[in-house]
């Protein structure tokens, strides 16, 4: 058997609450199916699984708060005979609601699934679950159940409570700095070239596929850290551990302040158009409160773009465990010496905060170099 523990999502997690089981005892699971939805300080999480095999059975129940790396569940993978005596689907799906005094619970009907958190809400709201359509899975669940703003804990929506996500946020930020030697390295890069040839190339194309200046960057960032490897990856168990594979956390501004950096998977291996899709994609489900625990978890470094009409110069901190996050300013207009003749440019200033742990400036610098290069040729990106 495979214990399916409480995952941590991020250097600020200790605990999470679980909101709802996608799953049931005795369904199949696939590596990268969604099992659960767990609610954490950066909001609801969906929460995946990494072995192929059965839900064997559910050791807790909805609405409980966990503790990072309790176990949730265990998985029987396909090699393991099936157990003697498997927990029953009734244990989730069928168990009757907690009524309060002088209420009483509505029976289960035969054939109706539905999830206890799901119940529990629509009892509360007067809404007969036999009028409610169930999901894909066949299940009804709490985004099947039409939910208003919600106070209380477990949050039945989707949204992300901004203060929670502060606090979140701080408790990272105070780790980083309290923990990781930090150094900064910046350098001013010229973004003509590659202002000029993304114009050119957005013309070509439709309104819904034009490319943002993010994209180049973003791609330009992670072929860059491919030559200097000892930027991507992360600091554990007292000893630095780098990563062949970049994924690129890409800092997301939410609506009325906060800030997520979910993590966009092996982007030197995509085209620019398919970085452009996934980002947007990233960007929607951020906003809606729908990421996957992988995008929070994966993230080998961390690229944080202010974007137009913001600052020149960003100096971000490190997010534990990472070993190094890149900041880049806006793209603005500035005098500029070509071949001895000043000129108007189109520039932008790249800053690399890194762990002395793991790197020093001279790599830094030689990604910064190394990034400049590649800006300046936009069409082999």
């Amino acid at each position: 058997m495979t214990a399916f523990r409480m995952p941590s999502l991020g250097a600020d997690m200790d605990e999470g609450t679980l909101v709802e089981w996608i799953k049931k005892p005795g369904d199949q699971l696939k590596r990268g199916d969604i099992i659960a939805v767990v609610e954490t300080q950066k909001g609801a999480i969906e929460i995946e699984v990494f072995h192929d095999g059965v839900l064997e059975a559910i050791h807790v129940k909805t609405g409980s708060r966990v503790p990072v790396g309790e176990v949730l569940a265990t998985i029987r993978t396909a090699e393991e005979p099936e157990s003697a005596q498997p927990v029953p689907p009734e244990v989730v799906t069928q168990k009757p609601v907690y009524a309060p005094p002088a209420q009483v619970a509505a029976p289960f009907t035969p054939g109706l699934k539905i999830t206890p958190a799901a119940s529990s809400r629509a009892k509360e709201l007067g809404i007969d679950v036999q009028s409610v359509f169930p999901g894909q899975d066949g299940i009804i669940g709490l985004k099947e159940i039409e939910v208003p703003s919600v106070p209380a804990k477990p949050k039945a929506s989707r949204g992300i409570n901004l203060d929670e996500m502060r606090n979140a946020i701080a408790a990272a930020m105070a780790r980083s700095k309290r923990e990781i030697p930090h150094y900064y390295v910046s350098s001013i890069i010229d973004m003509t070239a590659m202002m000029e040839w993304l114009a050119t190339e957005n013309a070509r194309r439709t309104v819904s596929d034009r490319l943002l200046a993010a994209v180049p960057i973003i791609k330009a960032c992670a072929l860059g850290l491919q030559q200097v490897p000892e930027l991507n990856g992360h600091f554990l168990d007292d000893r630095p551990l780098r990563i062949a594979e970049v994924k690129m956390g890409i800092g997301i501004a939410l609506r009325g302040g906060g800030l997520i950096a979910p993590a966009l998977a092996l982007p030197d291996r995509l085209s620019l158009t398919e970085i452009m899709q996934r980002l947007s994609d990233l960007v929607a489900r951020v906003r809606g409160g729908r990421l996957r625990s992988s995008e929070l978890t994966e993230a080998t470094v961390t690229l944080s773009n202010l974007g137009d009409n913001s600052a020149d110069m960003v100096l971000p901190v490190i997010y534990p465990p990472q070993v190094a996050i890149i900041g880049v300013g806006q793209i603005d207009a500035r005098p500029w010496v070509v071949d001895g003749t000043l000129a108007s440019r189109k520039i932008a200033t790249f800053a690399v905060a890194g762990d002395h742990r793991a790197n020093d400036g001279r790599s830094a610098a030689r990604f910064l170099r190394l990034l400049g290069e590649i800006l300046q040729k936009p069409e082999m990106l």
